[in-house]
């Protein structure tokens, strides 16, 4: 009798186990934001499907995700001042709190117990506890001169030491906040560093925080190793005297591409991708493409760069061979191209059409799209592979 009953209870136990989801990793996975509906799609690369749809994510319009280090929660900033965690596996908003009026990016530390957002309302920096959400740190931006309001805040981005960066659009500045001591952070202040950085990067090692200035000619760059040493200016004197077009959208330095000591980085309002000596960070040459870049995004073995475009070019595409700087495709994908995500072993590049309500999948050796998927309004798309990368 006591065998029977203990027989009849493993097979309960084995059909059970059955009946459940299959156990599986999440490093396949990403997310694509659907900007016009407050909504995410969350993907998988082997498959080039989608698994599941998300909504009730606020307004997606200037989206940006970062990842857990084990790559199963995705962090949602949206343009609301919304925070959402999305949670891969079980495909669900495990959290989500409004921790501002107005963000426009965050980071995830070092170790992966913060989170922080940049805000533009109110202008400022705040740090949340990554498993709980819960307000860590509030870092108030320099105040206008008229006291009106506060700078915003741009160009976040998480460096060694736990530390993050940032820039302060309105005021000209570069902040570094500690935490490695806890979670009051230790601020260092850099000033006067150039008008109007838009945006900003880390390179590949952690070692240097360029920003863009949009207000003048030039990147600002803070070596991480050597804060005292201060901010210096690259690219000081390009375009000089030059008349510039209008510029219709903003071009993004993250994605920017170092290969063979060479870095490639979008001119603003030049239809130009510029090249710099990685080590003395001088120009060495000006590639001409088809139209103002937005992204210009390394495939991982750094090869290639593939380069979008601001209206209104941006039906196009442009692949650049780095080692001869030759544009060696000119593709058509479809109206309005968005962003660009090569997958973790660069064996794939997934792009979002806005208009055309689809994402595509392509190879990026054969130049062959591989297959396409629907979706409403698709901008942002991110790998959890980003987890393991500084930056991003």
């Amino acid at each position: 009798m006591i065998r029977s009953t203990l027989l009849l209870a493993a097979t309960g136990l084995l059909l059970s186990a059955c009946a459940q989801s299959p156990l599986r990793g999440t490093g396949d996975l990403g997310v694509v934001v659907e900007r016009a509906t407050g909504s995410v799609q969350i993907i998988e690369s082997d498959t080039r499907t989608a698994l599941a749809r998300l909504e009730g994510l606020g307004d997606l319009s200037h989206a940006s995700v970062v990842f857990s280090r084990d790559q199963r929660y995705a962090y949602v900033f949206g343009r609301d001042g919304g925070l959402s965690k999305i949670d891969l596996l079980t495909q669900r908003i495990d959290q989500r709190v409004i921790q501002g009026g107005n963000s426009i990016g965050g980071a995830i530390s070092q170790d992966g117990k913060l989170i922080a957002v940049s805000n533009y309302v109110p202008g400022g920096v705040k740090v949340f506890d990554a498993e709980t959400l819960q307000l860590v740190a509030d870092i108030p931006a320099t105040p206008l001169a008229d006291g009106s309001k506060r700078s915003r805040v741009v160009g976040l981005v998480d460096a060694p030491g736990q530390r993050f960066v940032f820039s302060l659009f309105d005021t000209g500045e570069i902040w570094t906040a500690d935490f490695s001591q806890g979670n009051t952070p230790r601020i260092s202040r850099f000033t006067d560093i150039g008008q109007q950085p838009y945006d900003a990067l880390v390179t590949p090692d952690g070692r240097y925080y360029m920003a863009g200035l949009f207000g003048e000619d030039g990147m600002a760059q803070l070596d991480l190793w050597h804060p005292e040493r201060g901010v210096q200016r690259v690219l000081g004197d390009y375009g000089r005297g030059q008349a510039k077009l209008p510029v219709y959208k903003m071009p993004h330095l993250e994605g920017w591409a170092v290969a063979d000591h060479q870095a490639f980085v979008p001119a603003v309002g030049r239809h130009q991708v510029l090249v710099m000596d990685s080590r003395t960070w001088q120009q060495t040459a000006a590639i001409p493409v088809a139209g103002q870049p937005v992204f210009v995004t390394s495939r991982p073995d750094g090869r290639q760069l593939w380069v979008n475009f601001a209206y209104p070019d941006n039906d196009r595409v442009q692949v650049i061979d780095s080692e001869t700087r030759a544009v060696v495709a000119d593709l058509r994908p479809g109206p309005a191209v968005l962003h660009m995500e090569f997958t973790a072993r660069g064996d794939q590049l997934w792009l979002s059409l806005r208009d055309g309500d689809q994402v595509q999948v392509w190879d990026p050796y054969s130049l062959k799209q591989l297959s396409t998927l629907p979706a409403t309004a698709p901008s942002g798309i991110f790998f959890s592979s980003r987890a393991q990368k500084m930056g991003y």
